[in-house]
């Protein structure tokens, strides 16, 4: 079925060996499940629950409308990256960024 002997995947579960990539392609698909369901924790991949609708909605937009879509997720992650930055402790340690004008 998958067309490796049963010791080799025994060895797989115990962590003694790792699988090739052809391996792991062939064991989901004899097992009929996505690589990285293989690979992968369940949060470790894709959207959250609650936005995978929304964006299988956006997938169905138009490309300029997908666009607009994009440069707000993209302007919300730089925003969420500054304010994060802003109380990092280590950039406020230094000498320029407590100066007042």
């Amino acid at each position: 079925m998958v067309g490796m002997h049963i010791s080799q995947i025994r060895r797989y579960e115990a962590g003694q060996s790792q699988p090739t990539l052809d391996a792991i392609r062939k064991l989901a698909m004899a097992l009929t499940v996505s690589a990285d369901m293989l690979l992968f924790e369940k949060d470790e991949t894709g959207p959250d629950e609650e936005l995978k609708l929304q964006f299988e909605a956006v997938s169905r937009l138009d490309p300029e409308e997908k666009k607009i879509i994009r440069s707000v997720i993209e302007s919300m992650i730089l925003r969420h990256e500054a304010k994060r930055w802003s109380n990092s402790p280590c950039l406020k340690t230094l000498p320029w960024w407590n100066v007042s004008p």
